[in-house]
């Protein structure tokens, strides 16, 4: 069996997951089977095999969500080490060395991520804000607990004693404080190299935080906090745009005054948005 079985949800993505298993042949390391869990694409299954092109097992997931179909995937893998990512991610041809490198010292490892442009030269605003504030997975695992299910590695005897990921929260916070729950230890893999690409309309990203406070409100609720608790979070989120104002203004990740203070309009208007949005679901 393979050293490593690499975990990959997709759901009528067909090009950017196509540039992801273009990625995965590119790995330095190479004993490892990529799964490709399909949560039953409209193009159908015809189209997903034809740019997968052998180069991965597809197993269809028919229960709906990223999580069940991760789960899907675990179900079909053979390593002992399971490496997710997402279709719309490029790894960089080290990730998996590293990831495997970093296991041998911890029981799961969140990666590194970088938030890709379109066009590097002209970032949208929203682009500009998302590569200062988007997956910032260092600050997530050496902070919160938790990795992002887009740069994650795991053993599978560990998965298999916390359990599948849940739906309707937010699942990597969740299974990765599962594990830390159950007494296992997570550590940050800085050459883990994963990209994503930035959210690039205004649309696109009210869409990803609708979902986010949804699950965030859910998982907060799972853990066992209470609702005044989350209303105080809530209550927070306009002033939290003062406080990290600096944060934008001074980014090195943006090296254009004219980006950074892009990406603060944007800071503004969503700490805003969420803070309505929050209201509401309260």
């Amino acid at each position: 069996m393979p050293a490593v079985s690499v975990i990959i949800p997709h759901f009528e993505d067909l090009a950017n997951l196509g540039l992801c298993l273009d990625a995965l042949a590119a790995q330095t390391f190479r004993d490892f089977e990529t799964i490709v869990a399909d949560n039953a694409s409209p193009a159908g299954t015809a189209a997903v095999e034809a740019v997968i092109a052998g180069r991965a097992t597809l197993v269809i997931a028919h229960e709906r969500g990223a999580g069940a179909a991760r789960n899907a995937g675990v179900a079909a893998a053979g390593a002992g080490i399971l490496a997710f990512t997402d279709a719309d991610c490029v790894p960089a041809p080290g990730w998996l060395a590293a990831g495997v490198t970093a296991l041998t010292q911890a029981d799961l490892v969140g990666g590194a991520m970088r938030v890709s442009f379109a066009d590097e030269a002209a970032p949208t605003a929203v682009e500009a804000f998302e590569r200062v504030f988007a997956f910032d997975n260092r600050a997530y695992v050496e902070g919160k607990g938790f990795s992002v299910t887009a740069n994650l590695f795991t053993r599978r005897d560990v998965f298999d004693t916390v359990g599948g990921f849940r739906a309707h929260v937010s699942e990597d916070a969740d299974w990765c404080l599962r594990a830390r729950d159950a007494g296992y230890r997570i550590a940050y893999a800085a050459d883990a190299i994963v990209a994503h690409p930035a959210r690039r309309t205004w649309e696109q990203l009210t869409r990803k935080w609708e979902r986010l406070v949804r699950e965030s409100a859910a998982l907060h609720t799972a853990r066992g906090g209470g609702s005044a608790g989350w209303q105080v979070r809530t209550l927070l989120l306009p002033v939290s745009a003062i406080a990290h104002l600096p944060k934008v203004l001074g980014s090195a990740k943006l090296p254009r005054i004219a980006d950074r203070i892009a990406a603060a309009g944007v800071l503004f208007k969503l700490r805003l948005w969420r803070f309505t949005a929050a209201r509401r679901l309260a």
